[in-house]
Formats: C-alpha cells, structure tokens, sequence
C-alpha cells in the first residue's frame, strides 16, 4: 500500500500518523507528522489539527528518531544456543529461519506433550496487548496467554469489577474525546470536580487518556479531588487532596459512600431505577463512619466529609481511576466502591461524567473467537489455581499460578516461553529470580522486542525485532476497543526490515494454523475488522487519519448496553449491581469491604520494628514507558538514577542525605534506589520507581544490565493475591531503609530462608512445600478444592 507522502521541497517529506507503539505507550494515538530524509526519520512534530492531541507531544514522542537509529536497536532476527543463555553469544539470521526454527519446535511439542505446553507472556499498554493472545490462541493454539504481572495487577481488574458490576466497557472520564467540537459541543458539560483516584495522567496518558485533558478542563473551571499517597502535581493544584495509606482504598471509598447516603447526596431516580442491592451497600457503608475511615487511612475525617459532599452535590462529576486499585490484594473492592459512587451520584453515561461503553467495542470478537480455536478439552487445561474461581471465568492464565506450575509441575510444567511486548525481569514480575531461573529451564524461549533487554539476555533462544511504529502499518484503539472515542491509523514512514507484532503472528500462524489466518496483508485484516462496526476499508481510514466515533449519553435508557436490546446494563440483574450477584458463586462476598494489606504495619506487628515504613512503588516518570528508554541519551538525562522518595524528617532519622543510595529491604528482598528528600510523601511512607535496568553496565550474566540492583519488585511477594485472582501488594508492602556507599559496589542479597506464608493468604506453592504446607501429589489439600470438578463449576 502506498502511504501518502507530504512533500516538502527540501529532498524530505512527511508522513501524517497517529502513535500507538513501540516504543511505548498506551492508544491515546498522538497525532503526529515524521520528516522523512534520505529514508530515515529526522524529526517528530505535533499534528496540530488532531482533535485530542492539538499538537502536542511528550517527550517519548519527540525522541523517536533517537530510538530508531540507537546503536542498542536490534534490526535483524537472532538466535542462541540454549546451552549459551546469560551469554552474548547471538547470530543474526533471517526471518524464514527464525520461523523455521519456532514451527519445529512447536509441532514437536504439540506431538511429544500436548498444546498446552506452551505460554506467552505479553506486557502491558502497547500495541502487542491487542494480539498476544491471538497469538496464543489462534496460531500456538494453547490455553496459556497471560503475563508475569502478579494478580495481573494492571488494567485487566478494573476492566473485569467493570464487566461484573456494569456489564461495560472500561468506564472513563468524559473530556469529550467524541465530538469534533470538543467540549464547546453543545451536548458536553464541563464537570464540576474531577476525582481523580489512584492516577497521575499528566505523567502516564493512561489506556487511551490524554492526561493532559484534564488541564484543559481545568482551565474551562473543573476542580480537582485527589487521592494518591503522594503529592502529585495535580494533588498540590486540588481542591481536596486526600493522602491515604497505601492499601487503604476500599475503606476510603466506603467511608464517602457512606457520607453520600447518610447526607441523601445520592441521586434518587438513578438508584431507584438502575441500581441493585442499594440497601445492602447503605448498610455495609454505614460500618464505616468517618472517625473509623480516618483511623485506617490516616486521612483526616474532615477532610474526608468535605470531599464526600463536594462529590455528591456536584453537577456533574467525572471520575478516573488508576492502576493504584489494581496493584492491592483489596483491589477489587475497591474498584467496586469506586464504580459504586459513580453510580448512586447519578454521574455513568451522563455529559461531563464517566463515559461507558460495550466491553469490546472493536476487535474484541475477533480475539473472543481466537480463543475459540481451543477445543474444551484443551482449555480445561489453563494453568489458574482453582481457588481463583472468577479468574478461571475470564479465560486467561493467571501469571501467580504459571509461576507455581513452573517451580512444582503442579498442574504440569509448560516447555515453551514467548515474550510479546514485555521485559519481565526489571518491569513486572516479583521474586524475579525466581522467573528467570523457571524460564531458563524450558527447552525454547522466544522474544519479540526493539533493543537486548535483561529478559532477552537472560533465558531467550530468539530474538524477532519489532518495528516502531514509524516502520509499521497499523491501527490505534484507545482502551483497546473497551470504550473507544476514536479510530487512528499508523502510516508506515520507513522500512527497517523489522516486523509488528501483528505481522509476526500472521507469519507463524499461517505456517501452525492457516484457516485462523486468511489474511494476505495487514490491511485486509484492518479492513475486515472495521467493517465489523463501520462501512470503510482501512484505505478509507487512511485517507482520514482518524475518526471520531459516534457516541450517545444514557445508553442505558436506550437499550445500547446489551445485546439483546432491552434497556438497562448487561448484568445479571440487567442493573448498576452494588451488590454483585454472580460473587457468590466465587465464593466472594457480594459486597465491597476492606481487608487490611497482607503485609502492613497493622496486620504483621510483629514485624514492625524491623520493618516500620511503608512501600508504594510504581509512580510513572515522564521520559520513560515502564522499562523502556533507558538506552535512549536525552531521556535518560531528564532521569539518569531510580530515585526512592523519602520524607526529610524520615530521611534525617536515618542518616540519608538528598543524593545518597538508599537501600530498601523487605521480608522477601531487597534492592538500592538514589534518594529524593521532599514532603511528596508521608513521614511514614516511602515511594520507590520501577523498571529500572543499565543498558551501559554488563549485559551478560549474572549482572544483566544490573536489574536486579534497582529492581523493587525484589521487595514484593509472589502469589499474594486477593481471593478472586487480582491485586498484588505492588503499592502496599512493609519495608525498612539504609545508607549505602555505591551502587558499584552493591549486590542484593537474597533471604537464605524463605518467609513462611500462610495458605489463608498466600498460595506460593513453593515456599508452601519448602515448609511442608503443599504436597504436589495431593493438591487439593492446600486448594481446598478440587481442580476438576472446580474448574467445570466455575
């Protein structure tokens, strides 16, 4: 296909596109214009006339030629001797031979154990997220597509509270993404307050969000509700700012609730007419009053009371809601309360509220019938711990469980690893040591990825290099189809000979499984997936750029939430459920409460002393995405050190000085970071970054770019999860503190001894077994449950 080139009459021209990734980003789809000279990209500039973006660009953005060109990119196809791993010892080879080397490997498997005994492990926001699964299901055909993020602790609760409680899409903050006009449409209303709830979106542009909407809504008279342990930049320009104890969510949530109800804040009609379990939710509520809230989550009850009533008598009120509610084992109670408040203030699906939409507006029946192509039989056999009854319904693998089945074989031990859009080892997983040693016992490991990564260095045998999206023919889908406002296209600027991710999955699915394949190109499969929503081709998207989408308010009143027509939402109950009605059947209680974090100054006292402060992790920095841009010179300037955010009070009481390396250790790990002194955050609280590897230290084993000096993810637990499957304590974990000299002369040092876990709280089978808690042969004596007959029940 021929992109239209804008010719500029200098030798260079430019390519209009929309961004998705690598490198990465979530589909908020930046407009954007590439100069083009001599077949390299120069210059990255703002495409003014894009209706969300209008021109501007993050920094990511602007470095792309630095990332294209980056004498770290990897631009052909590579192999290992699995013998060699940890070493640099690759060969360049071409595709066919790459592809030769994955088909063999993958029939000998499906022959000599079965299709189960293959995983991929996909990352999480770029554009890969849309065919990683695919991948799986529809060309290795196993059951086992998931990820190495623990209680899958990103994006994926909040869309599975919102499916249970709303039947819906990813709920979002209507900053008028729909209309050409924006927000002088005469249909939108700027909202009163924004509740802006475990997100920084000025510094993550989450899931398809233009973080920087709300600034603009700001200055059209929005106020801020922040709640965030830290001091955000958005919380220091807020109305209200409430500072909880990390962990502490669910109970907040029920305390404004409660506070919404008792005052009669709360919108009658909407109640009334489309909410379920109302009285219920008031009575559970009501065990939390102020006084209560305030002593679990230090926030002042005052405080608490005026945001309550701010929220409830505003008109409207808009909501966002962040990672921070996933990465908690209490996580989907809270996300429940969260969904809770928005509806019983009468703010789903009204102008300036929070916007819904089916669950998959685009492309999602083409990823629900991949997974089709695994006969029952097969799917019976994902790796999910029983015990996980919801998870087992949303036909994922669960990534604490895959770890589990790698260490003990129980339910049996996976031969092959694909890596799709991901570097586990300094980014997702906990106790990464332990991943890397399970991964480099499988017989092949594949990687798709721009640039050598610790993960790849570490336990791959090939390497497939991915284009950028300057290289690539694609499509942008803010929140991945859930709640799209906009369709954009990626306009293919220059050729690398690197592959999407997308073209790599058509290339070995048409060699595994053609007839899930029929497509010749790229752009037939765009085109039959438009067409599945709108009368054009991809060409005709092309010719566009972007589209907006149609949208309409109310669609519950309408009928336009459900497949069958009917009005009301596509739950059980056809409504808003406050109290759920299908949990029970998961052994879950129907309505929100809140647990205490697993590891907590309150719920293990005894270790207080050892470790008194509390670890949040995990805050975005604006030049990087996740563990990506480490190797790119004028990011890693902005940001050159990982930096852990202490208090000058705490700091001063332990002899750190702003500068110094830090060391932060827990029960499970521990690791260094540089130290921030600022009263961001709490005297008691502390906030590490993440994804922090070295590109210019040793790559090889057992250094691996010194992930795991700075990896904080060392600190948290593996297979600590809420009781539905979601939520890991990446947010909420004890740790203590201390000076050390250098990071040149730092090794962490690992537990001798495994923390002893307790089966009520932790199904880490292999500390369980190390402390003769599991038996392999018998597991249902730690599951409680039987795998074959929960399975089926479920």
């Amino acid at each position: 296909m021929t992109v239209k080139k804008i010719e500029c009459g200098d030798g260079t021209y430019k390519v209009r596109t929309c961004a998705w990734s690598p490198p990465g980003d979530h589909p908020v789809g930046c407009g954007m214009y590439l100069t083009v000279k001599d077949g390299k990209v120069v210059k990255a500039e703002g495409d003014p006339e894009h209706p969300i973006t209008n021109g501007r660009l993050c920094v990511r953005c602007l470095a792309l030629p630095e990332w294209i060109y980056n004498d770290k990119r990897i631009t052909t196809p590579m192999k290992r001797d699995p013998r060699d791993r940890g070493l640099d010892k690759w060969e360049p080879i071409t595709w066919d031979e790459a592809m030769d080397i994955i088909e063999a490997k993958v029939r000998e498997i499906h022959e000599k154990y079965g299709y189960e005994y293959i995983a991929t492990f996909q990352g999480t926001g770029r554009v890969a997220t849309l065919y990683a699964p695919s991948l799986a299901f529809a060309a290795l055909q196993t059951p086992n597509a998931g990820s190495v993020l623990a209680g899958e602790s990103c994006y994926g609760p909040r869309c599975c509270v919102a499916n249970f409680i709303l039947g819906a899409g990813y709920p979002e903050l209507d900053y008028a993404a729909f209309f050409p006009e924006r927000y002088d449409d005469p249909r939108y209303k700027v909202p009163e307050y924004i509740v802006i709830w475990g997100k920084n979106p000025l510094y993550s542009n989450p899931d398809g969000l233009f973080g920087h909407a709300i600034i603009d809504l700001q200055k059209r008279g929005s106020k801020f509700i922040v709640i965030d342990p830290r001091i955000t930049w958005c919380a220091a320009h807020a109305a209200f700012h409430l500072q909880l104890r990390p962990g502490t969510d669910a109970a907040l949530g029920l305390g404004i609730a409660n506070i919404i109800i008792q005052e009669d804040l709360y919108d009658h009609e909407f109640v009334e007419n489309w909410c379920y379990g109302f009285d219920e939710f008031a009575e559970r509520a009501a065990e939390y009053p102020p006084e209560r809230v305030e002593e679990i989550t230090w926030v002042p009850k005052e405080t608490i009371i005026a945001a309550a009533r701010a929220i409830g008598n505003a008109d409207p009120c808009s909501f966002l809601w962040g990672v921070a509610l996933d990465e908690n084992p209490n996580g989907v109670q809270a996300g429940h309360t969260f969904l809770a408040i928005v509806a019983i203030t009468g703010n789903l699906d009204v102008p300036g509220g929070v916007t819904l939409a089916v669950p998959a507006s685009f492309m999602g029946k083409w990823r629900y019938d991949c997974s089709l192509q695994i006969p029952p039989e097969v799917y019976d056999k994902q790796i999910i711990n029983p015990v996980h009854k919801a998870y087992v319904a949303r036909q994922q693998g669960h990534p604490d469980s895959m770890l589990d089945a790698l260490e003990t074989g129980v339910p049996y031990k996976v031969k092959m690893a694909w890596f799709i859009g991901t570097n586990p080892l300094p980014n997702m997983g906990v106790q990464t040591k332990r991943w890397e040693e399970a991964f480099k016992t499988l017989e092949l490991n594949v990687i798709q990825d721009t640039t050598m990564t610790p993960s790849a260095m570490a336990f791959c045998d090939i390497f497939l290099p991915v284009s950028t999206f300057a290289e690539q023919t694609g499509i942008v889908l803010p929140h991945f189809g859930r709640n799209t406002h906009m369709l954009g296209v990626t306009n293919q600027a220059i050729d690398m000979d690197c592959k999407s991710d997308l073209e790599i999955a058509m290339m070995i699915g048409k060699r595994l499984n053609p007839k899930a394949w029929p497509w010749e190109t790229v752009e037939d499969f765009f085109t039959e997936q438009i067409q599945t929503k709108l009368d054009m081709t991809y060409e005709d998207l092309q010719d566009e750029n972007l589209i907006q989408l149609d949208f309409e308010y109310k669609k519950y009143e309408k009928g336009l939430l459900r497949s069958d027509g009917y009005p009301g939402f596509n739950t059980p109950t056809g409504l808003v459920e406050l109290r759920a009605s299908i949990y029970p059947d998961w052994d879950e209680d129907p309505l929100p409460y809140f647990k205490e974090p697993p590891f907590s100054p309150l719920s293990k006292p005894e270790l207080a002393d050892e470790y008194p402060l509390v670890l949040t992790t995990g805050g975005r920095m604006i030049p990087y995405f996740h563990s990506e841009g480490r190797q790119i010179p004028s990011l890693r300037d902005l940001v050159p050190d990982p930096i852990v955010t202490i208090n000058p009070k705490t700091a001063a009481k332990y002899g750190i000085e702003q500068g110094d390396w830090v060391r932060m250790r827990s029960p499970f790990g521990e690791c260094i970071q540089k130290a921030n002194l600022t009263i961001e955050v709490d005297e008691r609280v502390i906030h590490a970054t993440h994804g922090w590897w070295f590109p210019e230290q040793d790559g090889e084993a057992p250094n691996l770019y010194g992930t795991y000096k700075a990896n904080v993810n060392n600190l948290i637990p593996h297979h600590v999860v809420g009781h539905m499957g979601w939520g890991a304590p990446y947010k909420c974990m004890i740790c203590s503190i201390a000076k050390v000299d250098s990071m040149e002369d730092y090794d962490p040092t690992y537990p001798t001894e495994p923390y002893e876990v307790d089966p009520d709280y932790s199904l880490d089978l292999k500390t369980l077994m190390h402390f003769g808690k599991f038996d392999p042969e018998h597991p249902e004596e730690t599951y409680k449950l039987a795998y074959a007959s929960d399975r089926k029940e479920a």
